[in-house]
């Protein structure tokens, strides 16, 4: 009976970790958590949040801020290029 429970709780496990791998893993995860990032900052900027409070609760620019706002897709930051 442990047995038949462990294989249980493995299947289950394994179907969690399936499922949290493709909501965060992937490009496409990725580009629809921004999206939804994207839409949440123009709704907080509609009912009054100003840009410099956006800007400074994430750690971002102001002009990258504004950019998200005003629906264009900005400059994504360079690449750190390690050192061989």
């Amino acid at each position: 009976m442990q047995r038949r429970l462990d294989n249980v709780a493995g299947w289950v496990l394994l179907t969690v970790a399936v499922v949290l791998h493709r909501m965060v893993a992937g490009r496409a995860a990725r580009e629809r958590w921004q999206r939804r990032r994207n839409v949440a900052l123009r709704c907080a900027h509609r009912r009054g949040v100003l840009v410099p409070e956006v800007a400074a609760r994430l750690g971002l620019s102001e002009g990258w801020v504004r950019q998200v706002l005003n629906g264009r897709k900005p400059a994504e930051p360079p690449e750190v290029e390690e050192v061989a």
